[in-house]
């Protein structure tokens, strides 16, 4: 790979644009999935998913971080990063209840005549 192809910040965002999807589609499933565990209509319950989720979101709000806030751009590429990796994890342990939303899609109401 030439080194121009390396530095090159458009390629690397390219990149990781299956990556940016992944955590996109576990933030928009993630909601109607506990709605649909809450109220039955889903199981096994995906406690992956629920865990992975959790610890994105103390890792937010923790004070504690691999890299502190204290150095401005740095310390919140971090959190960016990791909350990205586990927010990946999150839409991996979705894969069921995507599968199973496909299967059980509600057809849209139709106004009579």
């Amino acid at each position: 790979m030439s080194l121009f192809k390396r530095l090159n910040p458009f390629s690397r965002l390219t990149a990781r644009a299956g990556a940016l999807s992944r955590i996109a589609r576990a933030l928009k499933l993630f909601a109607p999935m506990c709605a649909d565990v809450i109220k039955g209509r889903y199981r096994p319950i995906p406690w992956s998913a629920f865990m992975w989720m959790a610890l994105a979101l103390v890792y937010l709000i923790s004070p504690l971080d691999l890299i502190p806030e204290v150095f401005l751009l740095i310390g919140m590429v971090d959190d960016v990063v990791i909350v990205g990796w586990l927010l990946t994890k999150v839409d991996k342990s979705l894969d069921d209840y995507r599968q199973w939303k496909a299967i059980n899609i509600e057809p849209p109401m139709q106004n009579p005549g």
